[in-house]
């Protein structure tokens, strides 16, 4: 596939854990566990692909109102992901970003996620942007209350101003908008996700779940985006 086909950034809603551990009469956490192995071989198949930003949904401002058991058993996964697989990262010369308050998160989990952001600092591959404890609203809530103790309450907003300063602006290396948005599992909406970056991506919906997302499928979700025609609120001529 030709590199002028790729997206730039191909942001995913990580999609139907708890069903699929459901369907086999596991704890939810089961399908979060299977979801993380996924997460692993999509992470590598996109840097492979030669991807630039790969961003995923993996904890929202609203999943604080799941159990403590399951809360606990995310974040538990989340130190796992950083302990088994940051050298391979490192070695794939993938930077981590996170999107989100994770200085909220349990001390383990924000450890961790310091711990990966240090060691990631200076690569210079793909930018692995995880969205944890994140919601578009409080982004944009967030980004215009900086702008006003900044600016002033008279500040004159531009949509160059309030990009700046979300998460995925100058705190992240101005992530560019995503090109392409994969929802897995049959749900067909944002769920608070990339309000603002999201007005001219293109939308790839699978009813796949999430722990049986393959590289495969996503290479071919990938490759298929190369055959869209991008208007960006224009006409084709």
């Amino acid at each position: 596939m030709g590199e002028n086909k790729l997206p730039r950034h191909v942001a995913i809603i990580m999609d139907g854990n708890g069903r699929w551990a459901k369907k086999r009469l596991l704890p939810r956490v089961a399908g979060h566990n299977a979801g993380m192995k996924s997460m692993q071989e999509i992470v590598r198949r996109a840097s492979d692909l030669g991807i630039e930003h790969l961003t995923v949904y993996a904890f929202s401002t609203e999943n604080w109102k799941r159990t403590s058991e399951e809360v606990n058993g995310i974040f538990g996964l989340l130190v796992k992901y950083v302990a088994s697989e940051l050298a391979e990262i490192c070695e794939k010369n993938v930077k981590i970003s996170v999107l989100g308050d994770y200085e909220a998160l349990p001390d383990a989990a924000r450890n961790s996620i310091r711990k990966a952001l240090d060691d990631t600092r200076d690569n210079t591959g793909m930018q692995f942007n995880i969205a944890l404890n994140y919601g578009s609203r409080a982004e944009i809530l967030r980004a215009a209350n900086r702008i006003v103790s900044e600016y002033g309450a008279d500040v004159e907003f531009t949509e160059e101003m309030l990009s700046r300063y979300l998460y995925t602006g100058e705190e992240n290396g101005n992530i560019p908008d995503p090109d392409l948005i994969i929802r897995t599992s049959g749900e067909e909406r944002l769920s608070n996700f990339l309000l603002w970056q999201c007005a001219y991506s293109e939308f790839a919906f699978t009813d796949t779940l999430w722990p049986d997302f393959s590289p495969e499928e996503f290479q071919k979700i990938v490759e298929s985006f190369g055959t869209r025609e991008r208007r960006f609120g224009g006409r084709l001529k």
